[in-house]
């Protein structure tokens, strides 16, 4: 048996997979609070963005762990199609589940439909970025603990998508991505308990590609997309800013009283009204 390990760099891979972990889930949960407020196209926008960022966050965090994952006795290469499924597979089943809770009218069948669903695609992409792995040997799994980690999946799914439905606050949001993001490593990290492998003498050259080759720069590249999506939904207003915009634009309009520094209220042809009920006209004009 091989002897495997999980943080090759240290601390440095586990830290940093969570942390794209949780900037995915805080991404994917304030879109759907912003799709929950919206409607028509917009919902179907925000909608589409929360499912990309919760899928590319939870892709970006299982392969930069991955970054960390050795095996003594072999080296390890990524199959490439199928680790580029597994990011596809992630944001389609991902954006059924948040989908089917943001356009639901029964919010209990919804979230247990979309828990369960999301929770599936979490699995689905963890396993199936396992399937990708090409070395010398033959690699095993306890199918207790994977059924483990599956339940960890749609636990942490369904806990997310509740936060979604019932935590507006920016704070709580933050507080709530906070904990996906330690729950979708758990589920990362107790599939990987799952694994054993059985090295095998070394054979004929491995195919594929190594993980600093094709993983390390993809992951690059949907971090960043993490980061600059980040920006835009955070200095984009939210529709109760819109209102007060409006409302505000609506108020300084040409023709409408605007109270002026001492109280009194000026009105179209130059005379003004105190607070007190007297009136000011301009010097010279008969009563």
């Amino acid at each position: 048996m091989g002897h495997l390990d999980h943080a090759t760099f240290g601390w440095l891979t586990p830290a940093l997979s969570y942390v794209m972990a949780c900037i995915g889930a805080a991404l994917g949960l304030r879109c759907t609070v912003r799709a929950l407020e919206a409607s028509g196209s917009s919902r179907r926008n925000w909608l589409i963005t929360a499912a990309s960022a919760i899928g590319t966050g939870i892709w970006t965090m299982h392969f930069v762990a991955m970054l960390g994952f050795g095996v003594t006795g072999t080296d390890i290469r990524y199959n490439v199609p199928l680790t580029i499924l597994s990011l596809i597979v992630a944001m389609l089943v991902v954006g059924a589940g948040v989908f089917a809770v943001g356009y639901s009218r029964d919010r209990v069948r919804a979230l247990l439909l979309g828990g369960l669903t999301t929770g599936l695609g979490v699995a689905s992409m963890h396993y199936l970025g396992m399937a990708a792995l090409r070395l010398h040997g033959e690699v095993r799994y306890d199918p207790l603990l994977v059924a483990l980690s599956v339940a960890i999946a749609v636990i942490a799914a369904t806990a997310a998508l509740w936060a979604a439905l019932n935590i507006k606050s920016p704070v709580a949001v933050a507080v709530a991505s906070l904990v996906m993001g330690a729950a979708v490593s758990s589920m990362h990290y107790t599939g990987m308990l799952a694994v054993s492998v059985r090295v095998e003498p070394s054979g004929p050259a491995l195919p594929g590609a190594t993980a600093m080759q094709f993983i390390f720069p993809l992951a690059v590249g949907l971090g960043s997309y993490l980061f600059l999506t980040s920006a835009f939904v955070a200095l984009s207003p939210t529709a109760r800013e819109r209102a007060a915009y409006a409302s505000a634009e609506r108020i300084t309009e040409p023709g409408e009283r605007a109270p002026d520094q001492g109280g009194r209220s000026t009105e179209p042809g130059g005379r003004s009204t105190e607070s007190g009920g007297r009136s000011t006209e301009p010097a010279g004009v008969p009563r």
